[in-house]
């Protein structure tokens, strides 16, 4: 959608088929993640009208054979990434071009960052990333997008999995080669201060979680616990069934049981 400011939106809206919280979930989770300096789409609150709704047939939610009018009010907005009219957007890229040295996407490094934050906030979806380049480059630059099953999506809570939040190919982690492969972005979460996490969650519409402000706080109370859990989750994926970082040899491997 085009905003009154003449930007495109991908809007998310109150009444989608997941939970309203999805909309606080993008927004503390997108928001969270430019801070520690993850590359992510602009996020906004965009405000949309009835009768825009009424006199566009597009926006509406289908559930199975019925059609759903899209909730008027405040909805989550996710600017494009790119102005269509400057460039393109890809959802796609094949293995030979994540490869950390393959030169296919600009910011290979970040995938290790994104790795880091989504067993923070415990990303119960794999995570999504989009590539986009203008015109006259030559190399897609990599952004995080759909936050929304972060903290569980609408449950709220953090059932951790070795295998939950990670990318699908383990093409992105090849790059990694220890524990500062996961820097800035891990001190960051770390060291992030809990003013910064209330700053960000007082703009969140009260309808985008059912105006139930205790859940909201025990939710940012236990997201700001986590914090010192973060390099223990990534080891679980560093030693599961996945093996997704094959060079990262310069530290001790788990040991492994001796028959005596």
């Amino acid at each position: 959608m085009r905003g009154a400011d003449g930007n495109f939106y991908v809007v998310k809206f109150q009444n989608n088929p997941q939970h309203a919280r999805i909309l606080a979930n993008e927004w503390l989770a997108t928001r969270l993640a430019g801070f520690i300096g993850l590359p992510v789409p602009v996020a906004e609150i965009v405000e949309v009208s009835d009768w825009l709704i009424q006199e566009t047939a597009e926006l509406h939610i289908q559930l199975a054979s019925k059609k759903v009018p899209c909730a008027p009010g405040l909805q989550f907005g996710s600017r494009f990434i790119v102005d269509p009219r400057d460039g393109h957007v890809l959802e796609y890229m094949p293995d030979s071009l994540l490869l950390h040295d393959s030169g296919g996407v600009r910011n290979p490094e970040v995938f290790a960052g994104a790795l880091a934050f989504d067993k923070w906030c415990c990303n119960t979806d794999s995570r999504q990333v989009i590539y986009w380049k203008r015109t006259r480059e030559r190399k897609h630059t990599a952004a995080l997008v759909d936050q929304g099953h972060c903290f569980n999506a609408g449950e709220w809570d953090f059932p951790d999995s070795p295998l939950r939040g990670i990318f699908s190919s383990n093409a992105v982690y090849a790059g990694v080669i220890g524990w500062d492969s996961f820097e800035p972005w891990l001190s960051r979460i770390e060291k992030l201060d809990p003013n910064t996490l209330w700053d960000i969650a007082q703009y969140v519409p009260a309808e985008w979680y059912e105006h139930d402000t205790a859940t909201l706080q025990r939710l940012l109370e236990k997201l700001l616990q986590r914090r010192q859990r973060v390099r223990e989750l990534i080891e679980s994926f560093r030693f599961s069934s996945r093996n997704p970082f094959q060079n990262w040899s310069n530290e001790k491997k788990r040991p492994s049981l001796v028959r005596r």
